[in-house]
């Protein structure tokens, strides 16, 4: 889309504006809202007063946006150390909305939003939205989960700010989302993109062609994913796939998207202040090196996150979009610090494995990974569904099929991984985030 549209969405949406803002200005913004944030965490949150102590630091030692750099760094267990309201910054009358967690790994994370917090989350998600290509007349379809996690009110309440017609679907049942996706002329989806690849089979079998429908954008977070994985999306649906970034520490969905040039997320920077670190030591890196990305909060409330370790990692890119914003942009996220697998000494990530597989035709976009241990050696399987015409197609075709596997994973991993194929929707599909990794391994 060109500056001329995406103005021309932004104008009905004055929130929109601030993408555009010169540097200098944002940058001053930036240092404003930060010292603000920090002499309210300093007189709020008792965690972060102490820390602050044991560095010999207060409010006014924060002159320039350099000096984020001495302060303490944020990270999960703090939140479930002081669970559940021990990090808020605001009392609870005036906290309008709670947020948490499923707690899988431990106390649940619990986040506070006060109406104006609700407003900037309303604000960028918006902003997400119309750079997208969405706008007033849209109808956007949101299948993330409602309740107590952040995407689906997230999503719902950004669309709303962009004046479209929200169709508030939730999570699961893949009947109903292809019915109403249909029905209703919905012409843009918010969900997980391993959801959607679901809704795209699930379509198939009920004969609704989804190259057929209004639909044209999709909004997929909430996990990594790869350029492989929204080619298979875009060429198997016919919409064009954005990346939308955010976590519930911070505010939820809308940390940063991408636009339609797909140069990178574009952060809302004028919220939430992007730095990279060595996962490692905590050192600044310099721009265009990757490393953990941290992010603090420039305007948040109830909760105000200052320094937050995100374990994403990623890199804050060069140079400016062709699209015009002035906010800076990071590369799209395809795995964690703390999703690495570690395999006889070699570090696996599981987007490496989706990246092999999708360069394989034959095969489909589901895939698990097996762990198990063997005479105290770990082994690694891969599990990837094929096309029900290769399982039909003669022994040879599959066979050839095992092989550019086989040699896919190997170049890519360093080790050698043992390839199953199996049938199609033989691997459990998920609503929500997909469960990629079996550990069978015994301590």
């Amino acid at each position: 889309m060109d500056r001329v549209l995406e103005t021309s969405a932004a104008n009905c949406h004055p929130l929109s504006i601030p993408d555009y803002t010169p540097l200098a200005d944002l940058r001053a913004l930036q240092l404003k809202r930060l010292q603000i944030v920090v002499e309210r965490s300093w007189n709020k949150v008792e965690l972060f007063r102490k820390r602050m102590d044991e560095r010999d630091l207060d409010p006014g030692d924060i002159r320039s946006l350099d000096d984020l750099a001495k302060l303490p760094f944020t990270q999960k267990s703090d939140l479930r150390d002081t669970y559940p309201f021990g990090l808020f910054a605001s009392p609870m009358k005036d906290v309008v909305r709670l947020h948490a967690s499923s707690g899988t790994t431990g106390k649940p994370i619990v986040v506070a939003y006060t109406q104006e917090d609700v407003n900037v989350w309303s604000s960028v998600l918006a902003r997400c939205l119309a750079g997208c290509g969405l706008h007033h007349g849209d109808i956007i379809q949101v299948a993330y989960g409602y309740g107590l996690f952040t995407g689906g009110l997230g999503a719902h309440y950004g669309a709303e700010k962009l004046g479209a017609t929200v169709v508030p679907a939730s999570g699961g049942h893949a009947d109903r989302q292809v019915m109403l996706m249909k029905d209703f002329g919905v012409t843009a989806m918010c969900c997980t993109p391993t959801y959607f690849l679901h809704l795209i089979e699930r379509a198939g079998e009920m004969g609704v062609d989804l190259k057929q429908l209004a639909i044209r954008a999709g909004v997929f977070g909430a996990e990594p994913w790869t350029d492989s994985m929204r080619q298979y999306i875009e060429k198997a649906s016919g919409i064009e796939a954005f990346d939308i970034y955010g976590l519930s520490e911070i505010i939820g969905p809308g940390v940063a998207c991408e636009c339609r040039r797909h140069q990178g997320l574009h952060v809302f920077e004028d919220r939430f202040y992007p730095e990279i670190v060595d996962p490692a030591t905590g050192e600044p890196l310099p721009e265009g090196q990757e490393g953990e990305l941290v992010l603090t909060t420039l305007s948040k409330q109830a909760m105000p996150m200052i320094r937050y370790r995100t374990r994403d990692i990623t890199r804050i890119l060069p140079g400016k979009c062709t699209c015009g914003r002035t906010l800076r942009r990071i590369d799209r996220i395809g795995r964690r610090s703390d999703d690495m697998l570690i395999i006889r000494g070699v570090n696996v990530f599981p987007s490496q494995v989706e990246t092999a597989l999708l360069d394989v035709e034959g095969t489909l976009p589901h895939y698990q990974i097996v762990l198990t241990r063997e005479r105290g050696l770990d082994q690694i399987e891969v599990q990837v569904e094929i096309t029900p015409q290769m399982f039909e197609d003669k022994i040879g075709a599959m066979q050839e099929v095992h092989a550019r596997l086989q040699k896919a994973l190997d170049r890519v991993l360093g080790i050698r991984a043992h390839v199953t194929l199996v049938e199609a929707h033989s691997i459990e599909r998920s609503e929500g985030k997909a469960k990629r990794i079996i550990d069978r391994r015994t301590s």
